[in-house]
């Protein structure tokens, strides 16, 4: 689910035209997968650079084709957690995450 502040921003018809555009201008298959030889359906237009609450209303982040990419929905989770605040262990246990002090 969308936060918040980009619920709006979903909705917009300037959103569904553009992503849509999209998906037909990369063949409707997720790029990732098919940089590795392999064709998956894509489901979900990624920004690359997230949206945030200070960038939602500017359309070279929004709206922008560079900012894209088609994704499949185990790739797009992968994107997430590339993201996360936490890692893990070679056992699987939380590693929390390092604090920056500046």
């Amino acid at each position: 689910m969308a936060k918040e502040f980009a619920q709006q921003f979903y909705k917009s018809s300037a959103w569904k035209e553009s992503r849509t555009a999209y998906i037909k201008s990369v063949g409707g298959l997720c790029e990732e997968c098919l940089a590795h030889g392999i064709y998956t359906p894509g489901k979900i237009v990624h920004h690359k650079i997230p949206l945030t609450a200070e960038n939602i209303n500017d359309p070279s982040i929004t709206l922008s084709w560079d900012n894209f990419k088609l994704v499949c929905q185990d790739c797009h989770a992968k994107e997430h957690a590339a993201e996360s605040r936490y890692s893990f262990d070679e056992y699987g246990g939380v590693v929390p995450p390092i604090k920056k002090n500046f």
